[in-house]
């Protein structure tokens, strides 16, 4: 007998645009996300955090934006500098966590605010 069936991970992160294109060619160009017709894009294995915040928080950045994506990268002050290179919105400021990693953010063009976090 087996367990009750679950998850295997997260199948796709979906966002309202007012120019579906043009943010699409945003994540491709400056962060990266290669992905075909559809939409796939084949990550690199790795952690996901899941975890559910108080509504009157303000780390997601606008009290309007009620999700925040995260990327992982492997060079957190490397992908900070070539998005300010490229003239993305990036917060000053960072923020390390002993154990768990470092941790900036970017804010694409149609005001989402993006984490980027580098693994301990």
């Amino acid at each position: 007998m087996t367990g009750p069936e679950r998850v295997l991970g997260i199948g796709g992160y979906f966002l309202r645009a007012r120019d579906p294109e043009a943010l699409t060619v945003w994540y491709r160009d400056l962060l990266g996300i290669e992905d075909d017709a559809h939409g796939l894009w084949h990550q690199e294995a790795g952690p996901t955090v899941f975890a559910a915040f108080d509504p009157g928080t303000d780390y997601f950045g606008s009290p309007q934006q009620q999700t925040m994506l995260n990327f992982r990268v492997r060079d957190l002050d490397a992908m900070l500098r070539q998005l300010r290179d490229r003239g993305a919105d990036v917060a000053p400021e960072t923020q390390d966590m002993d154990g768990v990693g470092r941790f900036g953010w970017v804010t694409d063009p149609e005001g989402n605010r993006v984490e980027l976090w580098q693994p301990a």
